[in-house]
């Protein structure tokens, strides 16, 4: 049944399968059940039946020609039409860290072939449930499209690497373009929406051309691009030659308007995924320009609906016309600032949480390696030092001296190691990617874990006082604690710099201040306790008329590049979904005070919580 029109069909089913007997059974257990099912043989060819017609569910073998089911839910996240469609994955076998590799790309299930053709139908109907109450009532003219990637580098032949990154890309989904020779390139290049690209990777170590001049050239041809309202692309650097002025090199590179700067040593795969972020966010850019541009042109409509009205002035209606005009655009207005809030939400929780999960994975395995090898380093040495002590050699307590100072330095590494596996698992567990659930969270732990992960920015100067008062568990949001109280305490050490005088040079370059987390239980009277969070700062606080607006997306005080206006709109959104307030006021001591207050639920049941756990108050400063 091929997909003809553009109209929303919610239960039509897409078939991903390239194996005609698997998609020929699949396909007949489906259809007797009543589902209707389109089926292709690529998720290249899948990605492009989208902009025909959506379908409610969308059902992928992973090992698939080209790019895999994991690479096409990856695709599908990245465009906010596409986001809300389920992606239930069917495998033969059961690999190990397959079904987490699925998962973690975007995918909503993953079942073996094997399983029982009922617990797959009982899937797919509760994930059709779930896309039914968000499918999408109007629709883009081009629902999809794949992103565009050009590769500026000399031709395969000279560089294996290139290749090997293109085929990388391609795997993705990307349609990906060489191009050896840049003098070829135009202007015109970023003013065709059919061919411009969304990101153009430069290799810099190449000596057939000179990539710093290749790269200020795009950049002016880009802000050009800019001033007419498009998103530009972006342009990431690859640099793998050995320089002596690795950091001056660094800095041209920048000023030349590159946006990241990557060695060729990392491999392709790693390469591939700073590549994929750079897309990401370019393509989020492109969905809240079409939104923009959506909501422009409702309320020119809106507006051409006024002045009708206003032409026929004589008619009782007139009055009811503008009322109901004047609603639905505050309706339209609000729907699409909460929309715009939410897709770079999303996008940008996606892609930190794919980052960093990949590169605590990547740190965990070396250093789990290092640690082992430095016990052993460790049991040697005092094995050679206790030789050493009956030995009577002349030379002996020169040797005992330097061996003691190597056993000293091995206790030293023990101390670093442990502190950067610590801080692997702060990355992990502030990344994981349940933190859309519902779930019971141990708040010290999650707050000590947030605190770690802003220890630079705190420095050595900025007290962080505890108070935590309240019980230890509530039933929330990971994201209520991982990204509303970092905001706001990110913001507060943020105003205590900005507060600071203009000779703290003095003091070292030191920014001293102090912030304070108090947690306890309010009772309102009526049976239902409430769950506070008070963070207070020594900053100079904010102004009466800031404060009015301090919620608002993309609103900021900070300077152009140092902020997006979005953190405290996504925690206001954060603590609105949790049913509870946040609220703005000033501190007794001068500085910012941020009241979070949500309704207290110790667990899924609804059973009462347990006695609170007080912990006494402490201050310590930021290591």
């Amino acid at each position: 049944m091929p997909l003809t029109d553009r109209e929303d069909h919610t239960d039509t089913l897409l078939l991903v399968e390239d194996s005609d007997t698997q998609a020929l059974r699949i396909r007949r257990m489906l259809e007797s059940h009543g589902f209707h099912v389109h089926r292709v043989a690529s998720g290249e060819d899948a990605l492009d039946t989208l902009d025909e017609r959506l379908p409610g569910l969308v059902i992928a073998d992973y090992h698939l020609p080209g790019m895999n089911g994991g690479q096409l839910a990856r695709q599908l996240r990245m465009n906010a039409v596409t986001r809300t469609i389920p992606v239930l994955i069917l495998t033969e076998g059961i690999e190990p860290g397959l079904e987490r590799e699925g998962l973690e790309s975007g995918a909503d299930a993953y079942i073996p072939k094997s399983s029982d053709p009922a617990l797959i139908v009982f899937r797919i109907r509760a994930l059709l449930r779930e896309h039914a109450a968000h499918a999408p009532s109007l629709l883009p003219q081009r629902v999809f499209r794949r992103a565009r990637i050009m590769v500026i580098a000399p031709e395969p032949a000279h560089r294996r690497a290139v290749p090997e990154l293109i085929d990388q890309l391609r795997r993705d989904g990307h349609i990906v373009t060489l191009c050896p020779d840049p003098a070829r390139l135009e202007p015109s290049l970023l003013h065709d929406p059919d061919h411009v690209p969304d990101c153009v990777v430069i290799d810099l170590a190449c000596r057939e051309f000179d990539g710093l001049e290749v790269c200020r050239r795009l950049d002016e041809w880009r802000q050009e691009d800019l001033l007419s309202g498009n998103v530009p692309p972006r342009i990431l650097g690859v640099d793998g030659a050995p320089r002596p002025d690795a950091k001056e090199f660094s800095a041209r590179v920048f000023e030349a308007g590159i946006d990241d700067l990557v060695s060729r040593d990392v491999g392709p795969a790693a390469l591939a995924l700073r590549i994929r972020v750079l897309v990401r966010r370019k393509l989020l850019q492109d969905d809240v320009r079409r939104i923009e541009v959506e909501r422009q042109a409702r309320e020119i409509a809106v507006k051409s609906a006024r002045a009708e009205a206003a032409a026929i002035a004589s008619k009782a209606s007139l009055a009811e016309a503008l009322e109901q005009a004047n609603r639905e655009l505050a309706d339209a207005n609000r729907k699409l600032i909460e929309t715009q809030g939410k897709l770079v939400q999303t996008a940008k929780m996606a892609s930190l949480g794919e980052l960093v999960a990949g590169i605590a994975h990547e740190i965990n395995n070396p250093l789990a390696f290092i640690l082992a090898h430095k016990d052993t380093v460790a049991r040697g040495l005092d094995r050679v030092i206790g030789m050493e002590a009956n030995c009577a050699d002349p030379d002996h307590d020169s040797r005992a001296a330097i061996l003691n100072k190597c056993r000293d330095r091995v206790g030293s590494m023990n101390m670093g190691l442990r502190r950067i596996q610590n801080l692997v698992l702060n990355l992990r567990k502030f990344s994981r990617l349940d933190e859309g659930l519902f779930q019971l969270i141990d708040v010290p732990e999650a707050l000590e874990t947030v605190m770690a992960l802003l220890t630079q920015k705190l420095g050595s100067g900025i007290m962080v006082r505890r108070r935590y008062e309240a019980p230890d568990r509530l039933y929330c949001q990971a994201a209520l604690l991982n990204q509303v109280i970092m905001n706001i305490i990110s913001n507060a050490a943020d105003a205590i710099l900005a507060a600071q005088p203009d000779d703290m040079s003095v003091r070292g370059g030191i920014a001293e201040g102090e912030i304070e987390i108090h947690t306890f239980l309010s009772h309102n009277g009526e049976g239902q306790d409430s769950y506070v969070f008070v963070i207070t700062d020594s900053g100079p606080g904010i102004a009466p008329d800031v404060q009015e607006r301090i919620f608002e997306p993309f609103f900021t005080t900070k300077p152009v590049g140092a902020g997006t206006g979005l953190g405290l709109a996504i925690a206001y959104s954060v603590v609105q979904a949790h049913h509870g307030s946040l609220s703005v006021g000033r501190a007794p001591q001068g500085g910012a005070r941020f009241t979070i207050s949500v309704p207290w639920n110790a667990g899924p049941a609804g059973e009462g919580g347990p006695s609170p756990s007080v912990h006494p108050s402490s201050i310590t400063r930021a290591e």
